[in-house]
């Protein structure tokens, strides 16, 4: 039976969606009708996000106008390893402390060796940014405008620089037991295995959902929504964008 602080919901379900490309456009502020939409879902199921960057940054892309990103009932930041529920922050992890310093620096230290070698139009700045659970790596940089994150994911799907850079990773420090996963347009994360964002799930077995549902728009193999979205305890959605989001969710749980 699920859990009494779901009991007024009239459909015992949860609802969990990646935030960029599904919530909304990568790295950019949800939409309004996006944010009506969410108030009226929450309405029949639960709902929560489930991203791979920082809280900061996804509260920036959720907070819209009167809306607040704790008004959703669970809140994964960093794949879950920062997580809310009802707005109380839960346990965390940290991602230095299951690899440890001189690890994580030689890591590190081959990364931005790489990157200053790698030959790709343009680059810019942060192309390393760590998180309590993971690091984020960008061979053109953080710091990228829109038009030049468009642009480098272009050149990306042709020359492959991402994968190219995760498959060289992934050889070199496979003793360290990590996973390389890309997302987004301009980057990829790298956490330690298990640390994908089934771990999210975690924190809502006790919950007893009749279903859980996902949704996202990187859920082939290596996109950063595979694992959750393919995982048994879930019911997957591929999604092409926030429009896609709201038509599909709409068909299942508002029709």
């Amino acid at each position: 039976m699920v859990s009494a602080d779901f009991a007024e919901r009239p459909v015992k379900k949860l609802v969990l969606f990646d935030v960029d490309e599904t919530l909304t456009p990568a790295r950019q502020r949800a939409s309004p009708e996006m944010i009506q939409f969410l108030r009226d879902l929450r309405k029949h199921v639960a709902i929560g996000f489930v991203g791979g960057s920082d809280f900061a940054k996804i509260s920036d892309q959720l907070n819209v106008g009167d809306f607040n990103v704790l008004e959703f009932d669970f809140g994964f930041a960093e794949n879950g390893l920062i997580a809310y529920r009802f707005g109380k922050l839960l346990e965390s992890q940290s991602f230095i402390n299951m690899v440890g310093e001189k690890d994580y620096q030689e890591l590190v230290n081959f990364i931005l060796h790489y990157i200053a070698d790698v030959n790709i139009p343009i680059k810019r700045g942060t192309f390393v940014e760590f998180r309590n659970g993971m690091i984020n790596v960008s061979p053109i940089g953080r710091n990228a405008t829109v038009k030049e994150r468009k642009d480098f994911q272009a050149y990306d799907k042709e020359h492959h620089i991402r994968a190219d850079f995760v498959e060289i990773l992934r050889e070199k420090f496979k003793r360290l037991n990590l996973t390389f996963s890309i997302g987004g347009e301009i980057s990829f994360d790298i956490f330690p295995h298990g640390w994908d964002k089934t771990y999210c799930l975690t924190h809502v077995e006790k919950d007893d959902f009749e279903e859980i549902h996902f949704f996202g728009d990187k859920t082939s193999k290596g996109g950063n929504d595979y694992e959750i979205f393919s995982d048994p305890r879930t019911v997957g959605h591929t999604v092409k964008n926030p429009a896609d989001t709201m038509r599909i969710c709409t068909e299942i749980f508002l029709s």
